[in-house]
């Protein structure tokens, strides 16, 4: 009888892990070892027996070698994907997302355990490419002083070690790359705090009438994918039929769905008339102009494009992305009403 895959997800109810979590028991006969600081988006899934729950902090580290030892496969997912954060508190980006995570790889080679790690389209840094290749395209990241590209330095290293051992040490692993992921339960739509990124942002501002401010005017552009479609290259990486995927680097984003930041601004204000609770306050809000340096801090920069080279992820994984941009806003708002009936009910 063939054994059951167990797939071990930290950062369980992070924005991809709880989408991962439920795709999984929704879709295969995997067994999931889920770890997290919350269980909140989670909740759902209490009782399945294909379930295992932790409270757990990846800087524990008897907890995670003891869960490590248990699985066939390993999706580091914990980390800080906060661009406020990179300024204010660049000292845990690097202690969370590197130090901690850098750990897990090590157990994973210790123990000859797959994994899946989530590096970022911000390790392209900015890279004058017209499409980011993961194989060819140089790294670009900006001087020292321009603390935003902590988070994109670290992740970049832990791929090259990765890479290093794979190749020396026969670490079994692959890498994938989110092109800027999209959906419902991002982050918490009531923060006001300004660490939400943009979507959560932008619907927070528009649920309460309030300003949305566009950085150094919006014109940014970035290549949105709706989190569907990048769970569905996920399954496909963690199944590896043929081991297709080994010791592979993907990026999973839609180049199809390349905005700029003020477009997605101006969508969501023409959608936002058709939801309950958006179209309270939605003719009050506004589109401001804001410095970056005023919105992040001085340690902000930025690239100006960022479009993925995915040809070789539709290859091997058989993937293709299918949800435009309009389409993911629109599942996106329809969600967060169900969040906020379901506040409402609970009053």
């Amino acid at each position: 009888m063939k054994k059951r895959k167990t797939i071990l997800v930290f950062g369980a109810n992070g924005f991809i892990g709880q989408h991962l979590v439920r795709r999984i028991l929704k879709d295969t006969d995997w067994y999931v070892l889920a770890s997290d600081l919350k269980q909140n988006h989670l909740k759902e899934h209490r009782g399945n027996s294909r379930l295992e729950l932790h409270d757990g902090n990846i800087r524990n580290r008897k907890l995670v070698r003891k869960l490590v030892s248990r699985a066939d496969v390993v999706l580091p997912l914990a980390g800080i994907a906060t661009p406020k954060i990179y300024i204010t508190n660049p000292l845990l980006v690097h202690e969370i997302d590197f130090e901690a995570n850098l750990e897990i790889v090590r157990d994973c080679l210790e123990m000859k355990k797959r994994v899946i790690w989530a590096s970022t389209s911000e390790v392209y840094g900015m890279s004058t490419d017209k499409e980011f290749h993961p194989l060819e395209s140089n790294l670009v990241m900006g001087p020292i002083h321009k603390m935003r590209w902590i988070y994109a330095a670290g992740k970049s290293l832990v791929d090259r070690i990765i890479f290093a051992y794979g190749r020396d040490r026969g670490l079994e692993y692959t890498i994938f790359r989110p092109f800027n992921w999209i959906g419902y339960g991002q982050d918490d739509i009531h923060d006001t705090s300004g660490k939400p990124r943009v979507i959560t942002q932008f619907l927070g501002s528009i649920l309460r009438g309030g300003k949305i401010e566009l950085v150094d005017g919006g014109s940014n552009r970035r290549s949105f994918t709706y989190i569907d479609d990048c769970i569905d290259a996920l399954i496909k990486i963690i199944e590896n039929k043929k081991r297709i995927a080994s010791k592979k680097i993907y990026n999973i984003g839609n180049p199809k769905n390349n905005h700029s930041i003020k477009e997605v601004a101006e969508m969501l204000l023409e959608l936002a008339p058709s939801y309950p609770y958006f179209k309270d306050h939605c003719k009050e809000t506004r589109i401001v102009i804001t410095g970056s340096g005023k919105h992040y801090g001085e340690g902000y920069q930025d690239m100006i494009n960022r479009t993925p080279y995915i040809r070789n992820t539709k290859k091997d994984l058989g993937w293709n992305p299918k949800v435009n941009l309009r389409q993911a806003l629109k599942k996106t708002l329809a969600a967060y009403v169900e969040e906020l009936n379901q506040e409402e009910k609970s009053k």
